[in-house]
């Protein structure tokens, strides 16, 4: 049999491992591996979902409903808000408009692990910038790499899948040295569960106004409880999301994800009370296993994280076997999310069992 031919692939793209989802529970087991929300639908969610647009239709392309509501919401022209399905997509759609080959995109790492393919897929070249030792970002560090060739920064606050965050005082020193040519995006996936006072906030601060080369992303994924829906959203100058949205898949924002992220906003009172159950349960996880020795970093998301290194593999096989599915960083650490209630006890002692 003569030898199969296929076609010619970017030997960067075929060396670079596919984004890993976070693996599935069975029926006894707790997934705790992908920062999803523990909580079903609201009814009103549910109830917006049956009055969706017929599955024979395309969507808004635009989105022009959540839009104009989010607009409303934080006080921008709906052409200042652009949505997706997610806010990855939107980096992906943001890196692709403003870098190619021989240029850079600066991120921290260890951080969001679909940070590394964004420049590769566009051509470009991955700067990473080590974390500090308590897990934080460094951003005087970041500020140094960026060079002649960079086009954009990726900031991820509370940085996923450590868990501290960026303080205003330091994004906005941060802001004032990186030059105003290049693209910063801070990435507020988890925003709506931080509790710190000192936190960014680029909506609130509206940093995007002052330094119009800064986007702000946000998701309808986490605290609204929607990721199987696949829908966010990024404020910004116009012109820069213009080109977030030329790069974008057409129709890709479902009529089903647009009127479920109108119902959550709607619901907002009763979304933000199951977001301080969640905040609830990060800390008692958080305080529980630095009582039993881990080096538990600020939590700020919706997950907290334990720096295994070299013995990753076997914490996260314990936590299997005990039927909690954990996300493994092998050499690094386990992210654990705020799951259910139920899910607390046994996390708490399986944890407990490998300080013993």
């Amino acid at each position: 049999m003569s030898e199969e031919i296929l076609p010619r692939i970017r030997e960067e793209i075929a060396a670079l491992p596919p984004y890993r989802q976070g693996k599935q529970a069975g029926a006894d087991a707790f997934k705790l591996s992908s920062n999803e929300n523990p909580f079903d639908p609201l009814p009103s969610v549910l109830a917006a979902l049956s009055d969706a647009t017929p599955m024979n239709r395309y969507p808004d392309a635009t989105a022009g409903a959540l839009r104009a509501r989010l607009g409303e919401r934080y006080g921008v022209a709906p052409d200042a808000v652009h949505v997706a399905s997610g806010s990855v997509a939107i980096l992906y759609q943001l890196v692709l408009a403003a870098a190619t080959v021989g240029d850079e995109v600066v991120y921290a790492w260890r951080s969001f692990e679909a940070y590394p393919g964004l420049p590769l897929v566009a051509g470009a070249t991955g700067v990473q910038v080590p974390l500090t030792a308590d897990a934080r970002h460094d951003l005087d560090a970041m500020a140094a790499a960026v060079t002649e060739r960079t086009r954009v920064v990726i900031v991820c606050t509370p940085n996923n899948p450590t868990g501290p965050i960026v303080t205003s005082a330091e994004f906005a020193a941060f802001v004032e040295k990186v030059p105003q040519d290049v693209l910063i995006v801070l990435d507020e996936a988890y925003a709506e569960f931080v509790t710190a006072p000192d936190a960014v906030d680029g909506l609130a601060e509206r940093i995007f106004e002052a330094h119009p080369n800064v986007v702000v992303l946000r998701t309808f994924s986490k605290a609204y409880g929607l990721a199987g829906l696949r829908v966010g959203y990024a404020i910004g100058h116009p012109r820069v999301l213009d080109a977030a949205r030329t790069t974008a898949i057409p129709l890709s924002v479902t009529a089903a994800a647009e009127r479920a992220a109108i119902a959550s906003l709607d619901a907002e009172d009763e979304l933000r009370a199951r977001v301080a159950v969640i905040v609830e349960r990060r800390t008692e996880l958080v305080e529980g296993l630095r009582a039993q020795g881990w080096d538990v970093p600020d939590a700020q998301g919706n997950f907290v994280w334990l720096p295994t290194g070299e013995a990753t593999a076997d914490v996260a096989a314990a936590f299997e076997e005990a039927g909690l599915i954990v996300r493994a960083f092998p050499g690094d650490g386990i992210r654990i999310s705020v799951g259910e209630a139920e899910s607390l006890p046994r996390v708490l002692a399986v944890a407990a069992a490998q300080r013993a």
